[in-house]
């Protein structure tokens, strides 16, 4: 089992910036993939970023340029660098973190931190 925890939403202007965390209790972070998503209000949750174990990275066209995914594996975390934010972008953002045991993928997510970009 892991928990997750998010920090760092907030308002900021269109144009801002934000940075996301999220802190993961165990102590085997290094071995699970990290990924940011995120829910606009009335839509499906969608993939944001990812980072596997060893920091390789892949974003979703939208944010690509604008978004940087990375981790700490001592703290435990990983962040989420936001710039040039757009309204577009306002939604609660989620970290989850996944691992494949036994040929099974389990999966864990974390409470949620809002995001608000206002025009």
């Amino acid at each position: 089992q892991v928990q997750l925890v998010e920090s760092g939403g907030g308002l900021v202007q269109a144009g801002g910036s934000l940075r996301l965390s999220c802190v993961a209790s165990g102590n085997i972070f290094s071995m699970y993939d990290m990924a940011w998503y995120r829910q606009a209000l009335g839509k499906q949750r969608e993939l944001v970023a990812t980072i596997t174990g060893s920091s390789d990275t892949n974003y979703v066209d939208a944010v690509k340029g604008r978004f940087t995914i990375s981790r700490d594996n001592a703290k435990n975390s990983v962040y989420l660098q936001m710039n040039s934010l757009k309204p577009e972008d306002t939604g609660v953002y989620y970290c989850s973190a996944a691992r494949r045991v036994s040929g099974i993928l389990r999966r864990y997510w974390g409470q949620g931190t809002q995001v608000t970009v206002s025009s």
